[in-house]
């Protein structure tokens, strides 16, 4: 067993564990979305309002991913499905985002919840997965949700060109045959493409594929609440 872990950064109580910082946070979503509406170039508009409120690059980084455009908003919520829509259908999900961001919570990493309910975190592959401590007990919670809401298949997508990802397609599919699941697990040269373009339901806060995808499903909300995670959780909103 390795002694890794996706928890907080040095620092990231500075920046996110005050009541001052989150409310300065809150302002700076309101002040983004308000030029993500008027069309606003992303980086454009967090520069802006990160100067403004004088944030650091990792308050930038959770004030981008929790922010949207009131048209987008709609649009996400529009295609947005329920759990109870999940049975007998084929789930594709969003192998890197959904693992790591399960990791990062079950760590005690800071996670937000943007304008779209989504949950998001800070931290990222960059090129290479490395199995951590938290892997197993995140995979046995996607299981729990599979089992219980009766999906007859779910598809788990990896980034081919990033480093050790046919190792955890491996790890993936040894779970599910021991464990009698029906999974899938495929290696795309670019699954954001993949599952934006797919007709089935997508699992992902990727906010690019959320905009793009033709159905998907909030499953770390879900999870937070079906499962009652205990989570440093800072709503954005």
């Amino acid at each position: 067993m390795n002694n890794r872990n996706r928890g907080k950064n040095t620092g990231d109580d500075t920046l996110f564990g005050s009541e001052k910082q989150i409310s300065k946070l809150k302002m700076a979503v309101e002040d983004m979305q308000y030029l993500l509406s008027r069309e606003y170039p992303e980086k454009a508009a967090s520069d802006l309002v990160g100067n403004r409120y004088r944030l650091k690059t990792r308050q930038i980084q959770a004030l981008r991913g929790a922010s949207a455009s009131i048209q987008q908003l709609h649009n996400r919520q529009l295609k947005h499905v329920d759990a109870s829509d999940l049975k007998d259908k084929t789930v594709y999900l969003d192998g890197f985002n959904i693992l790591i961001l399960l990791e990062s919570l079950l760590s005690e990493a800071y996670v937000f919840e943007g304008l779209d309910g989504c949950i998001r975190d800070l931290s990222g592959v960059h090129g290479t997965y490395k199995r951590v401590n938290q892997t197993l007990r995140a995979v046995e919670l996607v299981a729990s949700f599979y089992r219980k809401n009766q999906i007859d298949q779910l598809i788990w997508i990896f980034d081919k060109p990033v480093s050790n990802s046919g190792r955890i397609k491996q790890i993936i599919l040894e779970f599910a045959e021991e464990y009698h699941l029906n999974w899938e697990a495929d290696l795309q040269y670019n699954p954001d493409k993949f599952l934006a373009e797919s007709s089935a339901i997508v699992i992902s806060s990727d906010a690019w594929i959320l905009d793009h995808c033709k159905e998907w499903f909030n499953l770390i909300s879900y999870l937070i609440t079906e499962e009652r995670l205990p989570a440093n959780l800072i709503k954005m909103t």
